[in-house]
């Protein structure tokens, strides 16, 4: 059991019979009342983000979870499959469960985060940043940069992202796989 003192982002709670991660939260103090703790709290089943308040000192349920380092292998009927980096036991996850599948490709390193007690798989998290190549885009045209203008270009895991104009087919590229924004080119 812990209080609402022991509050910080990322924290596991159960809450209404669920899991929820802590997203923020912020410890408000009136003039007038008691304090109490305004959160937003990320169902880890369904995605849905949810607003909630509790009162200052109250005991909550911290949920055990273990974030564990697997390695994409491929995808099947049943699944995205992936491998635990350290004993080899191979786990296949559904595609709801991941938080940017349109840039898995094998060989990927990602972080999956099990229920404690009951070893279930509850989210799949990418690296902030994966590079790619770049396989199918539109040539730019010369001295169109006045702008800040960007066109669409598949990469290797066949995902559509908006890159600058200088960008041509072949080139390595970083993209945040948070929002699936463009962030540079990498340098050979």
């Amino acid at each position: 059991m812990a209080t609402t003192a022991d509050f910080k982002n990322g924290l596991c709670i159960e809450f209404n019979g669920e899991l929820y991660s802590l997203v923020e939260f912020q410890h408000v103090k009136p003039g007038k009342g008691a304090a109490f703790v305004r959160t937003k709290l990320r169902n880890l089943k369904t995605g849905k983000v949810i607003p909630n308040t509790f009162s200052a000192g109250v005991k909550i349920d911290v949920a055990r979870v273990e974030r564990r380092p697997y390695q994409f292998l491929y995808k099947d009927d049943s699944g995205y499959n992936f491998m635990h980096n350290e004993t080899f036991e191979q786990v296949s996850i559904e595609e709801a469960l991941i938080s940017a599948p349109q840039f898995l490709k094998e060989g990927q390193s990602v972080e999956i985060m099990f229920h404690a007690e009951t070893e279930t798989p509850l989210s799949c998290d990418l690296p902030p940043f994966v590079e790619l190549t770049v396989t199918y885009t539109e040539p730019g045209l010369r001295g169109d940069t006045a702008t800040n203008t960007l066109k669409q270009a598949t990469v290797d895991t066949g995902a559509v992202v908006n890159v600058p104009l200088f960008i041509n087919e072949g080139e390595r590229i970083k993209v945040d796989t948070r929002t699936g924004d463009y962030s540079e080119r990498v340098k050979s």
